[in-house]
């Protein structure tokens, strides 16, 4: 009987072995954790889409943020969803708006511990769910965004966040926040753009989370998810303009987008976890119908395989405890 040379099953036999030879980890570290906070409310709320995930009041914002930083979270992503909304976003830099009260709160909570960042969109804030301003003939102006972005923005840093990202994908939104911010001085405040933002479908769950009043879709900024190598060229452009870090939008459904842009680019790449691949996988687990933890841990390993530094997931605390077992 003729045996093989190789026997790949060697590196495979037993639990040290395997984690001897693995090629890919997961640590909490690399783990961001998206959080909501809502004005107005007394209570924390349940979002019905998305089993275990709330929108928070300032305490309960302040706790989930501790409970993160204990099991070694990298960050946290803050959203904020706001009482009174307006057509060109007010709340977002006014310094008294949720978002950037919520942002000071957490600072002086955990700023020490982990990275606090921020969205920089005005989707929450207006009364039309867009991310930028509306012209006359109801299309979003990109210029006359980029002056809201630049507004936010330094309300933002003023707040104490050191992470702003940039997820509205309007042209020149990377460029217009940085000069803004160096010329305040905001020098150290780091950048990450939603480079290749996609207009799938699994953003239900989140607007269910923002209270999202969205008329219409997002296809004139959000990418065609046919495209790959637009994807490339939109975080080449980010990159080319000032941007820190880069990201891609959802995550599990554009792995192969995710693996081309951290071939091209020398900044690190991150990548999210988006509310529909969050609620997909509790909803059949739910079921019975695959293992919750095995499952979970699975997705993000996926994801770092294919080039992510770093993960945005509602998953981010449980499953950073898990990892530190």
């Amino acid at each position: 009987m003729s045996f093989p040379t190789h026997r790949p099953r060697r590196l495979r036999q037993s639990p040290a072995v395997r984690r001897l030879m693995r090629e890919t980890h997961l640590a909490p570290s690399q783990l961001v954790l998206p959080l909501f906070v809502r004005e107005g409310i007394s209570e924390p709320r349940e979002i019905s889409s998305m089993p275990g995930v709330r929108q928070h009041t300032l305490d309960s914002l302040r706790a989930a943020a501790v409970a993160a930083a204990e099991v070694g979270v990298g960050g946290l992503m803050l959203f904020g969803v706001p009482v009174v909304r307006d057509a060109v976003g007010s709340g977002a830099d006014d310094p008294r708006g949720i978002l950037n009260v919520a942002t000071e709160a957490v600072v002086a909570e955990v700023g020490d511990a982990l990275v606090v960042q921020t969205d920089l969109c005005l989707d929450e804030f207006t009364d039309h769910g867009h991310c930028g301003v509306l012209a006359a003939d109801g299309t979003v102006d990109n210029d006359a965004s980029l002056e809201r972005y630049a507004a936010m923005a330094l309300a933002q840093a003023r707040a104490g966040s050191a992470l702003l990202g940039l997820s509205g994908m309007m042209d020149g939104q990377v460029a217009a926040v940085r000069r803004a911010l160096d010329d305040e001085g905001f020098t150290d405040t780091l950048l990450l753009a939603y480079s290749a933002k996609y207009a799938g479908a699994f953003y239900g769950p989140f607007r269910e989370a923002v209270d999202s009043q969205l008329q219409g879709d997002r296809r004139t900024y959000q990418m065609d998810p046919a495209n790959a190598r637009e994807g490339v060229k939109e975080a080449l452009l980010d990159v080319a303009e000032g941007a820190d870090v880069v990201m891609v939008k959802p995550a599990l459904p554009y792995l192969d987008v995710l693996a081309d842009v951290r071939a091209s680019v020398d900044v690190p790449v991150w990548a999210y976890q988006v509310s529909g691949e969050y609620s997909m996988i509790e909803a059949a687990a739910a079921n019975g119908w695959i293992d919750r933890r095995g499952a979970v841990l699975e997705s993000l390993l996926g994801i770092r395989r294919a080039g992510a530094d770093t993960i945005l997931t509602y998953w981010a605390a449980e499953a950073a405890a898990w990892l530190r077992e």
